[in-house]
């Protein structure tokens, strides 16, 4: 099919993410998530990924910026794309509390870009192959699969997000909604509404039918217009009542690729749709197009067990936390915490009551305290700490509530 959609999608998610970049260079996040902590909550198997000093974690973001803007323009695609995802990948991998839905979603989305061939249509690479190197124009055209793989993939997103409100906290108690809104009554306009006993409750129930059941309206020719403008309304005013940085923006570009493949040639107008070969059946693929089908599917499988994996645990995810993250569950709990840690010599027999603050920034002390297993890492490394101290062998338990 036609490539100018993933072309459009390689330029929009390179501006939007060189300004995420920006972002984090002129608001002080770096300093605030990477360099002020004295401590540094891992993933499991990524104990190993440790932050640069303070310049050298600049240069990486300025250096993200960079590449972003590379990956718009398609300029050294395969090199610049695939540098971005795994720079992009490492800040993220540095500490869990820093863990966003968006910065998650983003990742895999520089993965899927860095392994398509987004650069053949609209690109620095393809002109100067054109003009500059004498050779043939490259197709403009890519196979199938790849919008289908990207069109899951954004998706998944808004189905398991829906499913995660099938729950009667959301659809009942309207639950943590009713919470926020009462802190945003101050806002013109909307402001007074929120404070109608009826208004969450209604909220929670567009929310959940909007996750539910956009994607299939965007699929449908006829509804698709009108299900983008909805989903257009819907992110923007998620933007205006909460802290969500910038996942509205990116679902918002994103979710162009459920338009017909020409879609930005028709946008531009006058430009020529590039003539599609014949689709071959499956027998006339090489081992490498078969080879891609498989890591496609296995990809898929694997974006489909993530969300699900919190049916191998008892109890409640939104409680245990085994099973949240990498799920999609957007905006479905609300909690806080305090916790303190209680230490006692096993040799003298002497107590200390630790404060968390004492280790950690005030950011990673809230995420820590409703998340049990960034309470059991803090447990592990307090007691690492007081055996560095020359105290020997200590007894850590927490107390949170």
């Amino acid at each position: 099919m036609d490539s100018a959609w993933l072309a459009a999608f390689r330029v929009l998610y390179g501006l939007v993410l060189a300004i995420s970049m920006l972002r984090f260079i002129q608001n002080g996040w770096i300093e605030r998530f990477f360099v002020q902590p004295r401590v540094f909550f891992k993933y499991w198997g990524f104990d190993w990924i440790q932050p640069l000093p303070g310049p050298a974690l600049h240069a990486v973001f300025w250096a993200l910026f960079g590449l972003a803007l590379c990956v718009a323009a398609g300029l050294a695609f395969r090199l610049t794309a695939a540098a971005f995802a795994l720079g992009l990948i490492y800040v993220q991998l540095i500490d869990v509390s820093t863990y966003l839905n968006h910065y998650y979603l983003a990742a895999l989305l520089a993965i899927l870009l860095a392994v398509s061939p987004a650069h053949r249509c609209w690109s620095l690479d393809a002109w100067l192959r054109r003009r500059v190197f004498q050779q043939r124009a490259a197709d403009e055209t890519v196979a199938v699969a790849w919008l289908y793989l990207f069109r899951f993939q954004v998706g998944i997103v808004y189905v398991f997000a829906g499913l995660a409100k099938l729950q009667a906290d959301w659809l009942i108690h309207a639950q943590p909604l009713r919470i926020w809104l009462g802190a945003s009554t101050d806002l013109p306009l909307l402001g007074p509404l929120f404070t109608l006993p009826w208004v969450p409750l209604v909220m929670s129930w567009c929310g959940f039918l909007f996750d539910t059941t956009v994607v299939a309206f965007l699929l449908h020719r006829r509804t698709r217009l009108f299900a983008y403008a909805a989903l257009v309304v819907f992110h923007a005013l998620t933007r205006v009542l909460f802290p969500i940085g910038m996942f509205p923006v990116i679902m918002t570009m994103a979710a162009l690729v459920f338009f017909s493949p020409s879609w930005p040639r028709k946008l531009l107008g006058g430009l020529a749709v590039p003539r599609l070969p014949r689709a071959a059946p499956l027998a006339a693929f090489g081992p490498l197009h078969k080879l891609g089908l498989v890591l496609g599917f296995a990809y898929c499988a694997l974006q489909l067990a993530l969300p699900l994996r919190f049916l191998a645990y008892t109890g409640n995810v939104l409680w245990h936390e085994q099973g949240m993250r990498f799920s999609w569950r957007v905006m479905v709990r609300a909690k806080g915490g305090g916790t303190t840690f209680i230490v006692r010599s096993q040799q003298t027999g002497k107590v200390w009551h630790v404060s968390p603050g004492s280790y950690l920034t005030r950011l990673q002390e809230s995420e820590m305290s409703s998340q049990p297993d960034l309470i059991l890492q803090l447990a592990h490394h307090i007691q690492q700490d007081f055996a560095r101290q020359g105290y020997g062998s200590v007894e850590v338990r927490a107390e949170s509530r």
